[in-house]
């Protein structure tokens, strides 16, 4: 007779945060600004990333991260008081179940910020515990497309003036990267990034909500059409506001991009309905997890969009976007913030090679973090 398989229930969730200085490539002049200079005149921050570890009582432990950046003492919060204590005691086994009950004992708390941000975290760790219990790594848990390396395009900052631009996405070209995405929104910054590049490495552009009213949206779509543009994503103010950008997407001559801001897989839904894009950008560490991120992945295969995941982090959420793309039948490219850290999460296993990041084969996520 078969046996039942045996529950595998939560029995502690521990926040950390892993801070790393980093150099982003920018003069000490630049709009972007920096704390100190360092010898080669680079600007020196620090990049925070909040790390959550579920264990379980079978000794199997998961890595989860929550979205937070200089915020992430807010996220880690929302965990330690409110989700960590309600997921104790909770069978692993069902992730779903899980999510779900988070989202709806907590939404009072509101449907965005760091109560989702945590669940997504939460929502990781559990895939994570779930491909190490099945021996596999975690893409072979997502899908039959087994790809050993997924192709990275380098997230450059904002800048804020030509020099810094052109000269950062030359060196992004050098190590190999074919694909380039800018936040400037400046037509200046964006021809030099232009003149920087070769003429077949497309730009993406990420104007973080800039522009108030439709027709300046229009207006800057129009400016670089010629400038060998894939997208221009979330170009105008608010991220919500569908209609708004549907109108614009209609009136623009570039694929229009958007999703980093949406909460959750409904939000997607009326994305979707309203025809708001054309790529939709998911961010596994705010949508709620890997969970939401598969959810998103299958309306916009019934809606013939693109999935490209808003992936600008350095932990298990890049990890998790990496196996997730791995797993995918259409190749699409991992976003990589371009900053180099003094000391990143996992190594130097998640730097990319020729514009390629190789994916773990070990069990689950296949890496773990630094202490």
């Amino acid at each position: 007779m078969q046996m039942k398989e045996r529950s595998m229930k939560i029995t502690r969730i521990e926040t950390r945060i892993h801070r790393s200085a980093f150099t982003y490539g920018v003069g000490l002049d630049a709009r972007g600004g920096s704390s100190r200079a360092t010898g080669d005149n680079l600007a020196l921050k620090t990049m925070d990333t909040l790390l959550v570890e579920v264990a379980t009582d079978q000794g199997i432990h998961g890595w989860g991260e929550g979205f937070g950046f200089t915020l992430v003492d807010t996220t880690r919060n929302a965990i330690d008081r409110l989700l960590a204590p309600a997921c104790i005691g909770l069978d692993v086994r069902d992730i779903g179940a899980i999510n779900r009950m988070l989202q709806k004992r907590f939404h009072n708390f509101g449907r965005n910020g760091p109560i989702t941000f945590g669940i997504s975290a939460i929502d990781i760790a559990l895939w994570d515990i779930a491909a190490k219990t099945a021996g596999k790594p975690l893409h072979a848990l997502l899908g039959d497309t087994s790809r050993n390396k997924v192709r990275a395009y380098a997230s450059l900052m904002r800048y804020g003036n030509p020099e810094d631009v052109a000269r950062n996405a030359a060196e992004a070209v050098r190590r190999g990267y074919r694909d380039i995405k800018l936040h400037e929104i400046d037509l200046g910054c964006i021809r030099a990034a232009r003149g920087a590049a070769p003429a077949d490495i497309p730009l993406m552009l990420d104007i973080n909500c800039a522009w108030d009213e439709e027709a300046d949206a229009v207006d800057f779509c129009e400016a670089v059409k010629n400038l060998g543009v894939a997208w221009v994503e979330e170009p105008c103010w608010p991220p919500e506001d569908h209609a708004a950008m549907a109108r614009v997407r209609a009136a623009s001559p570039c694929a229009i991009a958007a999703g980093e801001n949406a909460a959750n897989p409904e939000d997607f839904c009326r994305m979707i309905e309203a025809g708001a894009a054309g790529v939709l950008q998911p961010s596994v560490t705010k949508v709620g997890g890997l969970t939401a991120l598969l959810e998103v992945a299958e309306l916009a295969r019934g809606a013939g969009l693109r999935v490209v995941p808003h992936c600008p982090y350095f932990g298990p959420g890049l990890l998790a976007s990496l196996h997730f793309l791995a797993a995918q039948e259409v190749a699409e490219p991992l976003e990589i913030y371009f900053a180099d850290l003094g000391k990143p999460p996992f190594g130097q296993h998640l730097v990319p090679q020729k514009g390629y990041i190789a994916v773990p084969q070990g069990p689950g996520l296949g890496l773990e973090p630094a202490q």
